[in-house]
């Protein structure tokens, strides 16, 4: 059973608070010296840069434990092929705490084509080639080198998205839970701050890291499953359509032996040896079972890793166990081992979030970098993370799986306290915010209208088909707080450059008229992803009326403000489910409505998400799974990948060739050539344009998704920008924006 929700802060300290606050984590035994350290409690090993900042995991998790009383040292991206780069801070009284970082390491040095980008964002001057593929499992195996008996404990997205068994993309099978790969004693998912707050103080009072079994958002190895429980056995999907209940397997009676049975049965033996009790999943609504003691089992690693459509089915229940409240523990057996995953951590409460980004963060990178320029730190240096998690559910998104789907704030109070912060302390703070956001621009204070019916609820998305009757949605809290935060002395502007959820802005005018009128500066981005019905569907996206709905919102209200504005949306090419035809109908919508898409996303199937089980399986595990299922189609081919981006960028001479090959054999011959219905032109017009370009069209934008062909470049002139500048907004949906701890770029496989 897993332990009660408590105060995050009502934990006695350790002892070694009398320490006081470092000014920054020691990354040497020099500054330990300074400090006055003979040892470190934890020693943190991070794939990124130490920036001392809350968009920054090792910097919260580190402060966390600081403001516990424990000592914390951090090692930043060591040299993994020298085991002595683990060894600098020396051995730790209680654990090595590793993570990749603030993005999976893989997704940080591949792109979607698996082709090897040429820097990290996360490293000074943008350097490669800094971490390891898969850095959680090298970090881990190397601490255990060097310090064979001192525990790991294992975190951060790559961790987290790791924790059973699943899919990867860039060895195209799928592999064991990274708890077993790493050999750490113990993976904590999600935000961590409950769970690496009450694992520390029992490692500090004499417990055994193997005897801690209970935390929330934890995932542990196993030999089987504790007396007592009951399981439900989700292993298989076709099941007869009657069932009657099956009998108890670790039921031993002998024949004729049952009077003999019931006459010593249980004469000496305790509550907590009793049997564990299956239950077979079709019967877990009619079989009486406590909620307290029930786990459900997945299909092994073994039969997951060999039968896709079990695979897609364990990914179907894994996201409906997603809820804290009711969620119940996962169990899926790798070999001998069984992995244990409890259910996630109960979100923080407001107060406890306001702790959290109140520590004394320096709000700058370490002083052992100099003038070194990190880029994910220029790009988030002024920017406020508001609140965390989203309830929007895209199935291409890694965000719910890591975060939940239940929003965690901050107070307004503590929000404007931070940039108050920024505009005193941070050096280069010119008056400008970059973005007041988080995963998304507009959840902040959401929520459930019952909390009854919070935490009973198992749907994945609260948007998703429509928005939930028991969802807030009004935006007044946004509203105040950028009132409030424009009204700071020295705040001269404040962009919003988090990705907006315009299906939910809509349902608010008086939102929308706020930030069109203080906080679009020329542009606003959204994601409507796609206009397909057959791909937004696998997508748990809303259609293109809510799209429409919105756009005539947002010119109407920048006209009532006399100003040029453009919306850019964002699209996703090859995304499972999407045919031929449907990319062709959304580059006739993006002709229609005169966008040109510069820079193409092109699905990336990041571990644990929704999209990605339809990816391996071929299989909707947003339906109820069988092997009769219908398969759908899966633009794995990398001819027809580079097909879907080429739809995207129709007006690109390059593109040409390809489309007007598939336009033809899709008998679409009317879409090529010069008259107004054509999506290219015919062979014989090319010479047309000597730049490559098609008649008529103007060279995109740099830095934009998808820009309009009409007045851009006036708009921009307008601005007093050159006409191929990067605006902020633009900046941070090229680069990623980082607040949250989560880059964009990894939010852009949503």
């Amino acid at each position: 059973m897993t332990q009660p929700q408590k105060h995050l802060f009502s934990n006695y300290p350790y002892w070694a608070e009398c320490f006081g606050t470092a000014p920054f984590l020691p990354m040497s035994r020099e500054e330990m010296d300074q400090l006055g350290w003979d040892s470190c409690d934890i020693i943190l090993v991070t794939g990124d840069a130490y920036v001392d900042h809350p968009s920054f995991g090792m910097a919260v998790m580190g402060r966390m434990l600081e403001s516990q009383g424990f000592r914390v040292g951090i090692i930043a991206q060591p040299d993994w092929n020298d085991p002595q780069a683990f060894t600098r801070l020396g051995k730790p009284n209680f654990y090595f705490g590793v993570t990749a970082g603030n993005m999976d390491s893989l997704i940080n040095r591949y792109t979607a084509d698996l082709k090897v980008r040429s820097d990290d964002a996360y490293t000074p001057h943008g350097e490669p080639g800094k971490r390891p593929d898969r850095a959680v499992i090298v970090y881990s195996q190397k601490c255990r080198e060097v310090y064979k008996d001192v525990p790991i404990v294992i975190g951060g997205i790559e961790a987290s998205l790791r924790r059973i068994a699943q899919y990867d993309y860039w060895s195209d099978q799928v592999r064991r839970s990274v708890l077993i790969d790493s050999g750490a004693d113990i993976l904590l998912y999600g935000n961590a701050e409950r769970a690496i707050v009450d694992l520390t103080h029992r490692l500090a009072a004499g417990e055994a890291i193997d005897t801690i079994t209970d935390l929330r958002g934890t995932t542990i190895v196993r030999d089987a499953t504790p007396a007592g429980w009951t399981e439900i056995d989700s292993t298989r999907i076709d099941w007869p359509g009657h069932i009657d209940q099956l009998p108890n397997p670790y039921d031993m009676k002998e024949p004729n032996s049952d009077s003999c049975a019931s006459s010593q049965q249980d004469e000496n033996a305790a509550d907590d040896v009793m049997p564990v009790k299956i239950i077979p999943l079709p019967l877990q609504r009619k079989v009486e079972h406590d909620s307290d003691t029930t786990a459900i089992r997945l299909p092994s690693f073994e039969k997951v890793k060999n039968d896709s459509a079990l695979y897609a089915h364990a990914s179907r229940v894994l996201h409906q166990e997603s809820n804290p409240y009711n969620a119940r523990p996962l169990i899926q057996k790798h070999g001998t081992q069984e992995i244990w995953v409890n259910p996630p951590p109960i979100p923080l409460e407001t107060d406890e979030m306001d702790s959290v980004f109140g520590f004394a963060y320096q709000r700058v990178p370490h002083p052992s970098y100099g003038d070194a320029r990190i880029p994910a730190y220029e790009m988030i240096r002024f920017s406020v993370n508001i609140m965390r998690g989203c309830f929007g559910g895209c199935t291409f998104c890694s965000i719910t799986e890591h975060e939940g789907r239940i929003i965690q704030n901050r107070s307004q109070e503590s929000i404007i306290h931070e940039l108050e912060e920024i505009r005193d302390k941070v050096p280069g703070f010119t008056g400008s915010i970059s973005d007041l956001g988080g995963p998304t621009a507009n959840m902040y204070m959401l929520k459930c209208k019952s909390q009854e019916i919070l935490k009973n609820c198992r749907r994945l998305s609260c948007v998703y088909p429509g928005i939930c009757k028991n969802l807030e949605t009004s935006h007044k809290h946004t509203t105040e707080l950028y009132r409030a935060a424009r009204a700071l002395p020295g705040i001269k502007r404040i962009a919003i450059a988090s990705g907006l959820r315009y299906d939910l802005a809509v349902e608010d005018p008086e939102y929308v008229r706020e930030l069109v009128t203080h906080h679009v500066g020329g542009y606003l981005k959204i994601a409507p992803e796609h206009t397909e019905e057959n791909v937004l569907s696998k997508m748990m996206k809303p259609g293109m009326g809510t799209y429409d709905r919105f756009k005539r919102m947002f010119d109407k209200f920048s006209k009532e403000a006399g100003k040029e504005q453009y919306l850019i949306p964002y699209f996703i090419a090859a995304h499972p489910g999407t045919e031929n035809k449907d990319m062709m109908n959304l580059a006739l919508w993006l002709k229609r409505n005169k966008f040109r898409v510069d820079q193409v996303q092109t699905f990336y199937p990041s571990p644990m998400a929704l999209a990605t089980a339809m990816y391996h399986s071929q299989r909707n595990p947003l339906k109820r799974m069988s092997y009769k299922t219908p398969k759908i189609n899966i633009p794995r081919d990398i001819k027809q990948r580079r097909l879907h981006k080429a739809f995207l960028r129709y007006h690109d001479a390059k593109n040409w060739p390809m489309l007007r090959e598939e336009l033809k054999a899709m008998g679409r011959h009317d879409l090529i050539g010069s008259g107004p219905n054509a999506l290219i032109p015919a062979e014989d017009a090319v010479s047309s344009s000597k730049r490559g370009q098609r008649p008529g069209f103007k060279k995109p934008l740099k830095g934009k998704a998808a820009t309009p062909a009409k007045n851009a470049d006036k708009a921009a002139k307008g601005k007093g920008k050159k006409p191929q500048q990067k605006s902020v907004a633009a900046k941070a949906a090229t680069s990623g924006n980082l607040a949250g701890g989560k880059s964009k770029r990894v939010r852009k496989l949503k």
